[in-house]
């Protein structure tokens, strides 16, 4: 039995819809246009609905749609565009990328996947405000260094300001843990490793809610921490990573550094790579793959540090 398909391209007032019989439809991006969508959709429910990651816009069609029961996939805009280019279509406008993502849901069937709940999406929210804040505050301090006196008075007080601003988010993020009881325990359970502060298991757990139900393949590469090969001939270019999550790759740099000096286990794997000939960088990213493949595993097996998580990296 066929599935039928439909693509929404998500725009900040209008969502541009194209289904797999050939019908488009046009409908704001409100209440009013979800309402006219969860009609359109009343009649027979598609096999699955796919759009494009497009920054926070997707986000309430999508929790309408999850809560209304009908499959669901957010792809990252590249994948699509990619495949869009590789049909021959280069012509770009809402409606063309909506067919787009019919075509690419007929052609490579890809699994329907649940939106996280509101209280993850909330807690993703507050990281990502952190780093920007972060950002912003060592912005400010950069500029200190060399401003004139005159304007010196008003950077500090920015400063105080971007600091407070940090502390009430370190708050939030605190009080969003309090409500729920198994956020908590992977956070315990990650701190227990050598080089994980506080900081960075909730960011981890945050921007990769999925550690520790795949297996160290599929984490790695949804981390962007696997190496992609580079041959063609008798041509063997460099390993090479690509892609993944940026938030959830930072925090496990930052880590994977911290433990590459007081971790037993990461410093003896960077210490044996340097001395293989391997350059700096080169092994600071295989620390980083072999750290996430052992939280993986403590999260899977429910178990806290131990120097026995020895998995090759």
């Amino acid at each position: 039995m066929s599935k039928s398909f439909v693509g929404i391209d998500v725009s900040k007032n209008v969502l541009d819809v194209a289904f797999s019989d050939g019908r488009v439809l046009q409908v704001s991006n409100d209440e009013a246009g979800f309402a006219a969508l969860r009609q359109e959709l009343a009649g027979k429910v598609p096999g699955l609905v796919l759009m494009e990651a497009t920054g926070g816009l997707e986000r309430s069609i999508a929790a309408e749609l999850s809560a209304a029961g009908i499959p669901l996939r957010i792809m990252n805009a590249r994948h699509v565009r990619h495949f869009a280019k590789a049909t021959g279509a280069l012509a770009k406008t809402d409606r063309l990328d909506a067919q787009a993502l019919v075509q690419f849901a007929q052609a490579l069937r890809p699994e329907p996947r649940s939106i996280q709940p509101e209280h993850m999406q909330a807690l993703q929210a507050l990281i990502v405000r952190r780093r920007q804040l972060l950002e912003m505050l060592m912005m400010e301090k950069n500029r200190l260094h060399t401003a004139h006196r005159g304007v010196r008075a008003d950077l500090r007080s920015s400063i105080r300001g971007l600091e407070k601003r940090l502390k009430g988010v370190d708050e939030d993020i605190d009080g969003a843990l309090q409500g729920c009881g198994a956020l908590r325990e992977k956070i315990e359970l990650l701190e227990s490793v050598p080089g994980i502060a506080r900081v960075t298991a909730v960011n981890l757990v945050a921007t990769l809610p999925e550690l520790g139900t795949l297996n160290r393949r599929e984490i790695s590469a949804l981390a962007g921490v696997a190496p992609f090969n580079r041959d063609s001939g008798q041509s063997h270019g460099r390993r090479s990573i690509w892609g993944g999550r940026a938030l959830a790759r930072s925090a496990l740099y930052m880590a994977a550094l911290v433990g590459a000096r007081h971790n037993p286990v990461l410093r003896t794997f960077y210490q044996r790579l340097r001395q293989a000939g391997k350059p700096g960088k080169v092994a600071l990213v295989a620390c980083m793959r072999k750290l996430l493949v052992i939280l993986n595993t403590m999260l899977k097996q429910q178990r806290p540090w131990s120097p026995q998580f020895t998995h090759p990296a």
